[in-house]
C-alpha cells in the first residue's frame, strides 16, 4: 500500500476520475462519483484497471471541490470509489470538506485496510463494500494472501456501525464456480441478513484480453434460485446482468 503527499507533505487525495452525475453508484441518490488513483489487489475481472496504478491523478482534489461547491442543492451525494478509497490518507479529510457542502457521503470499498475504514466510517451515511469471493478463494482471486481477512474483518464492522450498506460481488464464471458462488452466499447468510448484489462481468475497463474476449451471459436461472433458498425470507438480493 502506497500513500499519496502533497509536496508540502500534507496527506492527499489523488484524483482517477469523476462521474458528475450518477443514479447507480448510490442506488436510489443523484450522486457525483470520484474515483481515487490506485489499488493494492490484483483481480482479473477489475473494471477500472485503469485507476490500479499508483501514481498521478487526473485532477486536483482542489478543483474536484471547487466543482463540487457549484453543485449545492443540485445533487444530494458524493461516492468515493476507485481504485480503492481507503488507501487515500487524505480520505478522512475529503469526506469531512464535502460533508461540510452538505452532501451526504457515499463509499465504495473492498475494505482491504480495516483500520482505515475505521477512521472514515463515522463519516459515512452509505458503504458498498465489495466481497470478491469466498473465504477460501480469496487470495486466488486478489492475488493477496491476507485479503480474505481484510474484507472479512471490514464486514463484521459494517454489521456493528449501523451504517447502511449493500454488500457487491462481481462474477466471471472463468474465475469462480458455481459452487464457490453458493459458498460465498452462505458465509454471508450466516454473518447475518444480507442486503446483496449479485453482478454478471462486463468487459468494459477490463484489461484482461482473455476474460473480455469472453461473451458476457446473463447469471443462471438455476443460480438465482439456488441463492434465494440460501438467503430465505430475510436476506435481499439484487441480481444485475
Amino acid at each position: 500500500m502506497r500513500p499519496f503527499a502533497h509536496e508540502d507533505g500534507a496527506a492527499a487525495i489523488v484524483v482517477g476520475g469523476l462521474t458528475p452525475l450518477s443514479t447507480t453508484d448510490w442506488p436510489g441518490m443523484l450522486a457525483a462519483t470520484v474515483f481515487c488513483q490506485g489499488c493494492a489487489w490484483n483481480c482479473p475481472y477489475c473494471h477500472n484497471a485503469a485507476l490500479r496504478p499508483f501514481g498521478a491523478g487526473e485532477r486536483p482534489w482542489a478543483e474536484v471541490l471547487a466543482w463540487l461547491e457549484t453543485r449545492q442543492g443540485l445533487l444530494e451525494a458524493v461516492v468515493f470509489s476507485g481504485g480503492e478509497p481507503l488507501l487515500q490518507p487524505g480520505l478522512n479529510g475529503a469526506m469531512r470538506h464535502v460533508r461540510g457542502l452538505g452532501f451526504e457521503i457515499g463509499l465504495h470499498t473492498s475494505g482491504m485496510d480495516p483500520q482505515a475504514l475505521a477512521r472514515v466510517l463515522p463519516l459515512c451515511n452509505w458503504v458498498g463494500l465489495d466481497l470478491k469471493a469466498p473465504r477460501a478463494a480469496y487470495e486466488r482471486i486478489t492475488g493477496v494472501a491476507a485479503a480474505g481477512h481484510a474484507a472479512w474483518e471490514s464486514l463484521g464492522m459494517l454489521r456493528e456501525s449501523g451504517v447502511v450498506f449493500e454488500l457487491r460481488t462481481t462474477w466471471h464464471p472463468s474465475l469462480l464456480s458455481e459452487a464457490e458462488i453458493l459458498e460465498l452466499a452462505e458465509e454471508i447468510a450466516a454473518a447475518g441478513p444480507p442486503s446483496w448484489a449479485f453482478q454478471a462481468f462486463q468487459p468494459e475497463g477490463c484489461a484482461n484480453a482473455e476474460l473480455a474476449a469472453k461473451e458476457c451471459l446473463p447469471v443462471p436461472e438455476r443460480l438465482v434460485v439456488s441463492l434465494r433458498r440460501v438467503f430465505g425470507r430475510n436476506g435481499k438480493l439484487v441480481v444485475r446482468n
